[in-house]
């Protein structure tokens, strides 16, 4: 039988580590998550080893990756090849979609 799944972000439990409190929603070839970042938070350089969109809702973060330095502001959405590495500074209180696409294989 098809699955239709229907969330509220904020019936999802939250991990809250240091300035970041993030709330995932698995699929089977995807993950969406929900990610709520305090100004003043740094994300260091890091990569993952799958194709990822991080879409901003709201605030401003610096990021730094392969292409340079980018003013991320609400609207931009942002995708990165996997292995592609990416830091970020986020210098207001920010909101992020993340979308996460698993491997094929």
């Amino acid at each position: 039988m098809l699955k239709t799944d229907v969330i509220t972000w904020s019936d999802l439990p939250a991990q809250t580590t240091g300035g970041t409190e993030r709330r995932s929603f698995p699929g089977t070839g995807a993950s969406l998550k929900h990610i709520v970042i305090k100004a003043g938070t740094a994300a260091p350089r890091h990569d993952h080893p799958h194709e990822q969109f991080v879409i901003v809702v709201e605030g401003r973060a610096l990021l730094n990756c392969g292409a340079g330095p980018i003013d991320l502001r609400p609207g931009m959405v942002i995708r990165f090849d996997p292995g592609a590495w990416h830091s970020a500074d986020f210098v207001e209180d920010t909101v992020l979609i993340e979308v996460n696409l698993t491997p094929a294989g």
